[in-house]
């Protein structure tokens, strides 16, 4: 099974980036919008797994949680991968909460490892993607818009507290992935 280690966000921050996403929709380009409901924080991908392992990666995720204490994000800007010039992945940024989520995230990994879980080829990024690029199609007007809402986003300082980690399930199907929580981790109240 496909599964991932991630930070869920409240529906108040995932219908804030969904008017976001309503607004870059206006640049005409041809984007694969993420489903509002999906939006998430991955803090670790774990591709795919056998279920004999869960048990494992539940453990691992309970034994970090248990003593790093809730933490709050704020998204603070609009970017693109590999850059806003070319953008194919459009992403929500945080500054509020960067370190602590990269913290955990690295822990998860050393640990992860150990029980046969490839390392990630890439550093860690904490990012909430929004949309996937499916074309060249009015790319300029794509990053004209990401670099318009910019402003916007740093004045509004939307920020949410992180009080679990939840380990999802991901099941691919043509109408986009459907998510199913396996397993939730308090993180410690301080």
């Amino acid at each position: 099974m496909r599964a991932f280690i991630a930070i869920e966000l409240p529906c108040a921050i995932r219908d804030y980036l969904s008017q976001i996403q309503n607004k870059l929709k206006t640049s005409g380009s041809d984007v694969k919008w993420v489903d509002p409901k999906n939006i998430h924080l991955t803090i670790k991908f774990l591709g795919g797994i056998e279920d004999k392992t869960i048990d494992q990666i539940t453990g691992i995720l309970e034994a970090v949680s248990c003593y790093r204490p809730f933490f709050y994000i704020r998204i603070s800007r609009l970017g693109a991968f590999p850059n806003i010039n070319a953008p194919r992945i459009i992403w929500a940024g945080i500054d509020k909460g960067n370190n602590e989520s990269e913290e955990i995230a690295k822990e998860l990994e050393k640990k992860i490892v150990k029980i046969g879980i490839p390392k990630e080829d890439k550093p860690f990024s904490a990012h909430l993607t929004i949309g996937r690029s499916r074309s060249a199609f009015n790319r300029g007007n794509l990053a004209k818009m990401i670099i318009t809402l910019q402003e916007e986003i740093m004045q509004e300082k939307i920020e949410f507290c992180v009080n679990k980690l939840t380990l999802f399930k991901s099941t691919l199907t043509p109408a986009g992935p459907i998510y199913t929580v396996l397993k939730e981790a308090n993180l410690k109240i301080k």
